[in-house]
């Protein structure tokens, strides 16, 4: 029988909302999609293949439906804030998951931000950002459309600072 072999534990590296403001700041006006895709990670939460996929946005709810996401799951995401109107028409924003990729390798290079992020790092910024403002665990794990709330727990453990914080104030 083979032995079960895991994955080291390694905590979700998340994007700071200090950070975030950095990485937005080095994109060009001219380059209001990437912009877009950028506040759609951080502000919604989503992944990349579903900013990809994205068809459109239900502004009258503040909400987004993501028909499609990872194994077929729909969910619905917040709309994030800072979003502008004229932003709608942009969608869908026509761009390959791997060019924004590369847009976000080549802007938080430029913004001088930790070199192990990736696109994806917004997701756990979105997350982990939900969790310090109070948002219960089940309602991250909605928003985020884990089928498991032990894959949501990770960004419990993600940010020991605060958690050190917490235990001073209380001590």
């Amino acid at each position: 029988m083979n032995p079960i072999i895991r994955k080291k534990g390694k905590l979700p590296k998340a994007i700071r909302p200090e950070e975030f403001i950095e990485l937005i700041k080095n994109i060009p006006k001219k380059d209001l999609k990437t912009k877009v895709s950028f506040l759609l990670g951080y502000g919604a939460g989503m992944r990349v293949s579903e900013i990809f996929k994205l068809e459109r946005i239900n502004v009258r709810k503040d909400s987004i439906f993501i028909k499609e996401s990872k194994y077929g799951v729909e969910r619905v995401v917040p709309l994030p804030k800072g979003w502008r109107k004229e932003f709608d028409k942009l969608i869908p924003l026509n761009i390959s998951i791997r060019t924004l990729q590369r847009k976000f390798e080549k802007y938080s290079k430029e913004a001088k931000l930790n070199p192990s992020y990736t696109f994806h790092s917004l997701r756990h910024g979105f997350a982990t950002r939900a969790l310090e403002r109070g948002v219960p665990l089940n309602q991250v794990q909605v928003m985020l459309g884990h089928s498991n709330i032990s894959t949501t727990s990770i960004y419990t453990k993600a940010n020991p600072k605060d958690a050190l914080q917490s235990y001073e104030e209380l001590f």
